[in-house]
């Protein structure tokens, strides 16, 4: 449902779902050790190519992935930023490589590919794998880390509107105030930033240093943000009353997706994915028109260009950071859990219990598989473990027949 918006409403209400998007999409370069600025780039222009793939038609909004944090983690240590960020490519091609799927086969191929039974434990994985960052980050001062995760969680139990939304920048504010009145902020860069400045990456742009280890380091890693999607353009379907899998097609808002992301890899940014919390914020306002989306997308291409604000975000002590991170990256595992009882999963059939057991122990466990110089662990060797043993195990087992 459309609603006839003023020029002025629009822009306004498109400002209120950035900063709604705002807390998360700054987060992840954070701690990743990624620009900020950069980020708030990519995901404006992101945005702008997600709709102009899509005809227009799709109002959503586009910011860093959470599930690629570990994976930028590690592999940065593996083949160091500039490669690690080349191979965010590799999500690319993933993307498009299910938007000729979809096209051509419809979504029955998808969801024999990545079923919940894979897909729930990878979402749990993602989550679990980060906790050991959050503790180490919220301890440098526990006192921070607890007032900002308090904060948050006090917004997310009793707040109202969109103020329930924007836990993220609330329980970041808190905890920054708290720090400065305690005066263990560092604030001489936010001294000598200049009011405006490009982001670093764009301002001194080089062509990636690409390398196909962390490209098809990668690729696995891609499945959960593929599926989640999926989901994302249905629910934004339903908010909006269309049916944008039919119109413009599932196979368009992959390919936008895509194409974000492609192009986030060749600037320095971080994944893009679709994002729930402005359409929560859709949900609550009732606009769902896709040209304050649009609007969104443009605040944050000029706030990426405020370097002010780009200091001040770095600025942020650790501990800050680290106390928000406790809830989130335990709200993601709980996410997978809820996805698989919202799809009934039954951990009674022995192949299940298999599938969720190999995806979580070898993710958990730290397994690795090398050939050569190149090497997967993670994520992204616990989703491609999951899709074969998907693929391979049969639907009923002797076990399960006999109970």
């Amino acid at each position: 449902m459309t609603q006839e918006l003023s020029a002025s409403r629009k822009t306004i209400v498109g400002v209120q779902f950035l900063f709604v998007a705002f807390g998360s999409t700054v987060l992840v370069p954070l701690l990743v050790g990624l620009d900020p600025a950069t980020a708030l780039f990519t995901a404006g222009i992101g945005t702008f190519i997600f709709h102009l793939v899509t005809k227009g038609q799709v109002p959503i909004f586009l910011g860093s992935s959470f599930a690629f944090i570990a994976p930028i983690i590690s592999a940065s240590q593996q083949w160091g930023m500039p490669g690690t960020i080349a191979g965010i490519a590799g999500v690319a091609l993933v993307y498009f490589l299910m938007s000729a799927l979809v096209k051509w086969q419809g979504r029955k191929l998808l969801d024999r590919l990545f079923p919940p039974v894979v897909i729930g434990p990878v979402i749990i994985l993602i989550g679990l794998s980060l906790s050991p960052a959050a503790v180490n980050m919220a301890k440098e001062n526990w006192l921070l880390a607890f007032i900002s995760l308090i904060s948050a969680v006090i917004v997310l139990t009793f707040g109202k509107g969109l103020v329930k939304l924007v836990p993220v920048v609330i329980g970041i504010a808190v905890g920054y105030i708290v720090a400065l009145c305690m005066g263990i902020v560092d604030l001489s860069a936010v001294a000598t930033a200049p009011w405006f400045a490009l982001p670093p990456m764009i301002a001194h742009f080089q062509l990636p240093q690409f390398a196909w280890e962390p490209f098809v380091f990668m690729i696995p890693v891609a499945i959960a943000p593929v599926i989640e999607h999926i989901g994302d353009v249905y629910v934004v379907g339903a908010v909006a009353d269309r049916d944008f899998v039919k119109e413009p097609g599932l196979h368009r808002t992959m390919l936008g997706d895509g194409l974000a992301c492609l192009f986030a890899s060749f600037v320095g940014g971080p994944p893009v994915t679709t994002y729930s919390e402005v359409t929560g914020a859709m949900q609550i306002t009732r606009v769902t028109h896709p040209q304050v989306i649009r609007i969104a997308a443009a605040t944050a291409v000029v706030f990426s260009v405020i370097g002010k604000l780009s200091a001040i975000l770095q600025s942020i002590p650790s501990s800050v950071l680290g106390g928000i991170m406790l809830l989130l990256f335990g709200s993601i595992a709980s996410v997978g859990v809820q996805n698989l009882i919202q799809h009934k999963v039954d951990l009674d059939q022995t192949r299940n219990i298999i599938i969720v057991s190999m995806t979580l122990t070898m993710g958990i466990g730290g397994a690795v598989l090398s050939f050569g110089t190149f090497s997967i662990s993670g994520i992204g060797l616990s989703a491609m473990i999951g899709v074969l043993l998907n693929l391979l195990l049969p639907r009923k087992t002797s076990s399960d027949y006999d109970q």
